[in-house]
């Protein structure tokens, strides 16, 4: 019985755990991602010599940021809103999904990044700028070997994983109400400080949907194997080293924030 619940199977007929629906959610919030944010990569990019294309970093890092927080905002009571196979995987890593559900999640992420692009691809075809170069999919820069690009997105996904399991930890409900802009500004900060390196993917289906788009597959195994791992670490090291400490649900609301600071200097203490 404790396997088939870990697996998932239950969760197919279950009408609690609204499994479809959550799907659902999960294609079309990683749908609005690919499309806003990669549109906003097609207006970024210009031209500033033969051949030579520079982009509007702020530009690309405020879409993809404030694209997130929209999903969360959106869609988070449905499914998570994990939009990214990373999440996923961390949080199955962590226990906190079934098997079944990821892979439900990772495919649905996967078809909805790919929807977004190829409707990006549509209407901006024949466009300026548009186009493989145009619509942000993700390669490593000139200079910038497999290990290093590797290196950045597991940070990428390390540090995005983090902030997922820190401001939805179900001991810190406080932290629930700025979840989405919290991880909103990891997303912006993330495409900040690397995506002149690797174009910040931090997301293994948002670059899969502009490499089916684009048939560009180079050096696409780091944008799944960097952030998945970075995820799974970041997963394990929250569960294991950080993870908030038990509130005790008999205790008055007024008492549950000291009854948790004193646990928490015990804990130190100790």
């Amino acid at each position: 019985m404790t396997m088939k619940y870990t697996l998932g199977a239950n969760e197919l007929s279950a009408k609690t755990h609204n499994l479809w629906k959550s799907i659902l959610a999960e294609f079309i919030g990683i749908f609005i991602l690919n499309f806003f944010s990669c549109a906003a990569c097609t207006q970024a990019a210009f031209k500033t010599g033969i051949d030579t294309y520079a982009n509007d970093l702020t530009l690309i890092a405020l879409a993809f940021g404030l694209s997130v927080f929209m999903a969360a905002m959106t869609i988070g009571h449905i499914s998570g809103c994990h939009i990214n196979p990373a999440v996923t995987v961390g949080l199955l890593a962590a226990g906190k999904v079934s098997v079944l559900r990821a892979v439900f999640y990772i495919v649905a992420q996967c078809a909805g990044a790919a929807a977004g692009v190829a409707s990006l691809n549509a209407l901006v075809s024949g466009v300026a700028g548009a186009g493989p170069r145009g619509l942000g999919h993700t390669s490593l820069s000139m200079g910038v070997s497999e290990f290093q690009g590797l290196g950045f997105e597991f940070f990428l996904g390390f540090v995005l994983v983090l902030v997922v399991f820190g401001v939805t930890d179900e001991n810190k409900p406080d932290s629930r109400f700025i979840a989405p802009l919290a991880i909103g500004l990891t997303v912006t900060l993330g495409h900040l400080g690397t995506v002149s390196y690797t174009g910040s993917s931090m997301n293994p289906a948002r670059t899969f949907g502009t490499a089916l788009i684009t048939g560009n597959w180079e050096h696409h195994w780091i944008y799944w194997a960097g952030p998945i791992l970075g995820g799974v670490a970041a997963a394990l090291l929250y569960v294991l080293a950080f993870a908030a400490p038990e509130i005790d649900s008999h205790a008055p609301e007024k008492y549950r924030q000291v009854q948790t600071d004193d646990k928490e200097m015990r804990r130190l203490n100790a």
